[in-house]
């Protein structure tokens, strides 16, 4: 079992910028595959970005060039950059690990 934890959300204005972060309970975490997914109000949850254990990226069009994720083993974290945040970009943002563990979200707000 792999507990997951979010941090980092907030209200910021758009052009903002935020980085969420999701730490794990567990070392083996570092050998998971780890997506950021985001689901705003009255939508579907959608993939956000997601890293192997190897590193390798992919990210949703929507985010390519704005957004960075990234992990940090010896932290059994992985971050999400976010750079020149839009409105739409609006949502509870969940950390998964092996497309099994899900986090309880982060809520990001951004304003007009």
């Amino acid at each position: 079992q792999v507990q997951l934890v979010e941090s980092g959300g907030g209200l910021v204005q758009a052009g903002g910028s935020l980085r969420l972060s999701c730490t794990a309970s567990r070392s083996t975490f570092r050998i998971l595959a780890t997506g950021w997914y985001r689901q705003a109000p009255g939508k579907q949850r959608e993939l956000v970005a997601v890293i192997s254990s190897g590193g390798t990226t992919n990210y949703a069009d929507s985010v390519e060039g704005r957004f960075t994720i990234s992990r940090d083993n010896a932290k059994n974290t992985v971050y999400l950059q976010m750079n020149s945040l839009k409105p739409e970009d609006t949502a509870v943002y969940y950390c998964n690990a092996n497309l099994i563990y899900w986090g309880k979200g982060t809520l990001v707000t951004v304003s007009s």
